[in-house]
């Protein structure tokens, strides 16, 4: 069992700024590479960003490249995801979500793929 906490959402406008983290507690971690989803009243889940054991390999969907930064510190337990220039678009739930893999390296974008899932925290960007 792992448990995975949200927190940091809020209501912000259009070009602020918002960092939200997810703190990762219960059975002893291995290798585990995180990831963040997203979605939005009527839309599907969203992938948004995801980051090997190492925190040196990451990567994003492209509708959030150069705005978002996802990063982690292993010695907390914590993944974080840095948000700039938002956007109305971006509004929605957005969940942290992690599974454990073979190598410092890998990177997971499929939420299928993934066993533990926070419970979500709201993001809203006034236009």
């Amino acid at each position: 069992q792992v448990q995975l906490v949200e927190s940091g959402g809020g209501l912000v406008q259009t070009g602020g700024s918002l960092r939200l983290s997810c703190a990762a507690s219960g059975r002893t971690f291995d290798i585990y590479a995180l990831g963040w989803f997203r979605q939005a009243p009527g839309k599907e889940r969203e992938f948004v960003a995801g980051i090997s054991w190492s925190g040196t390999n990451t990567y994003y969907t492209d509708s959030v490249k150069g705005r978002f930064t996802i990063s982690r510190d292993n010695a907390k337990n914590t993944v974080y995801l840095q948000m700039h220039t938002l956007k109305p678009e971006d509004t929605a739930v957005y969940s942290c979500a992690a599974v454990f893999v073979s190598e410092y390296s890998t990177v997971v974008t499929a939420s299928d793929e993934y066993d533990y899932w926070g419970q979500g925290t709201q993001v809203t960007v006034s236009s």
